[in-house]
């Protein structure tokens, strides 16, 4: 299939791209979040502002055991906020480009890949349709899919399916 009409295909998770080499599609599957971390530090700086602001004022006026409570509510608060933020750039990243696809996973900042040749991949569902997607091939599997809404999964599937078939 010539790179134009490769290029013409409509896809709903991908975006095809024409490079010096040939085409590339590329899946970004993101997790779904309203706040990025540096969005976040900067709330959790001003919810400090604010409790410790309050927090001294009544210290200042003789409640002491104000001041304990309102770090140890902080603390918690942070820890949560960590946790979150840690998690809030996961994702997965899928390339397909010059008979190769390259996976991608993010995980608590942890990335791992996969190469996998485009004649040997199989793409099927781990168990059934609403399931992650199973990517194996030349003895590796990997499974994506995690930040698509499983209704949403066959349609990805089949998307995978048609690139490989047409790259």
């Amino acid at each position: 299939m010539s790179n134009a009409t490769f290029q013409d295909q409509r896809f709903r998770f991908a975006t095809a791209n024409a490079t010096a080499n040939g085409s590339q599609v590329i899946w970004r599957l993101l997790k779904n979040c309203s706040v990025t971390p540096a969005q976040l530090g900067l709330l959790y700086a001003s919810l400090c502002v604010v409790s410790l602001g309050i927090a001294t004022m009544f210290w200042l006026q003789g409640a002491k055991m104000i001041m304990p409570f309102a770090w140890i509510e902080l603390i918690a608060v942070g820890a949560a906020f960590l946790v979150y933020a840690r998690h809030a750039t996961d994702g997965e990243r899928l390339v397909l480009q010059d008979g190769q696809l390259l996976v991608e996973l993010s995980h608590a900042g942890k990335i791992s890949r996969e190469h996998f040749n485009r004649e040997m991949v199989r793409v099927e569902p781990h168990i059934d349709d609403r399931s992650l997607i199973e990517l194996s091939g030349q003895g590796r599997r990997v499974q994506v899919g995690r930040h698509v809404r499983p209704e949403l999964r066959s349609h990805l599937a089949r998307e995978l399916r048609m690139a490989l078939r047409a790259a």
